[in-house]
């Protein structure tokens, strides 16, 4: 009798300390990672579909793009919807593809993948992505060389869900150091930016998250000495906190509670903040759009590290 073969394809599985990832062939995604007993991600089973989009990389865009639609170098182009509830095509075109181990060790591995021309983006793409244990924690770093004889419209992002040990993200503190929002129509697509002081999508200050919904886009982000913005959250009574952190590639992030995910079992169990080098519906509105030459390379990191606060006691 054959094997069955896994819903994510072979399982990559890096160790460091008690540092543990699993990195997936389809989507060449996060499925796992662990520290000790902590479940730093809201990852999914090695029998399961991934769903909800958990750790998948989203290029050659990130979020939705309206109708499927855009236009770019005098051509109209029309992709197809891949979430029909907004008439939208969401979130790129390489999450449900095979990925390839490029080179592997005991704590890393590099994931590589060729985006070849398609109806709705004739452009190719040769992609990577290196995922790194260290002390600290996952350095996910991601190339893309466009391999095409034309200039072509790139975006990247990437869809984990960070999780501090708790039952639910309600009793958590969540910080991200912005000072707008993007605000939304009825597609769930970009109209406009607001300013978050003084409003409930104000998490400059960590804070309960509480009841508060989120599936916002933030930017205008503060950056630390090392260029680094980082999204923190942390439960305030063992003390575990896991930061997000994204370099100065990566000027955008969207935060989701998780309300709309069909599984209702799985709604507010882990927090997605996903790092974006551009807006969702980018192509479009030309906000944080990447040309990429042929022949140019795009380079960007990002990486998760958890924490135990001095009083915390991992349980």
């Amino acid at each position: 009798m054959s094997t069955a073969i896994l819903p994510s394809g072979d399982q990559v599985e890096l160790a460091h300390g008690e540092h543990r990832v699993v990195v997936v062939e389809v989507g060449g995604g996060l499925r796992t990672y662990r520290l000790g007993d902590w479940e730093v991600l809201e990852g999914y089973g090695e029998t399961e579909m991934c769903s909800g989009g958990r750790g998948q990389p989203l290029m050659p865009w990130p979020n939705r793009l309206r109708n499927g639609r855009y236009e770019y170098g005098g051509e109209s182009f029309q992709l197809g919807l891949s979430e029909p509830s907004t008439g939208t095509a969401i979130h790129g075109l390489v999450r449900w593809v095979n990925w390839t181990v490029a080179r592997r060790g005991p704590a890393h591995v590099r994931m590589e993948y060729v985006l070849h021309a398609q109806a709705g983006y004739p452009y190719i793409l040769a992609l990577a992505i290196d995922y790194t244990l260290d002390d600290r924690g996952l350095t996910v770093h991601t190339e893309a060389t466009n391999r095409g004889a034309h200039p072509c419209p790139f975006g990247a992002g990437a869809h984990p869900y960070v999780a501090a040990g708790t039952a639910t993200i309600d009793g958590c503190l969540l910080q991200i150091p912005a000072t707008r929002r993007l605000s939304t129509d009825e597609q769930s697509v970009p109209i406009g930016s607001v300013a978050v002081v003084d409003t409930n999508y104000d998490f400059r200050a960590a804070r309960p998250i509480g009841a508060t919904h989120l599936d916002t886009g933030y930017y205008e982000l503060a950056r630390d000495d090392d260029g680094r913005a980082r999204v923190t959250l942390s439960d305030p009574a063992t003390g575990r906190t896991v930061t997000l952190w994204q370099d100065e590639n990566y000027p955008y992030v969207m935060v989701f509670t998780g309300d709309a995910l069909p599984e209702p079992e799985r709604r507010r169990q882990g927090l997605a903040v996903e790092p974006m080098t551009c807006a969702p519906d980018s192509f479009n509105s030309g906000d944080g759009l990447l040309t990429l030459a042929p022949g140019e390379t795009f380079s960007g990191q990002w990486g998760i590290e958890p924490a135990l606060s001095a009083s915390g006691a991992q349980r």
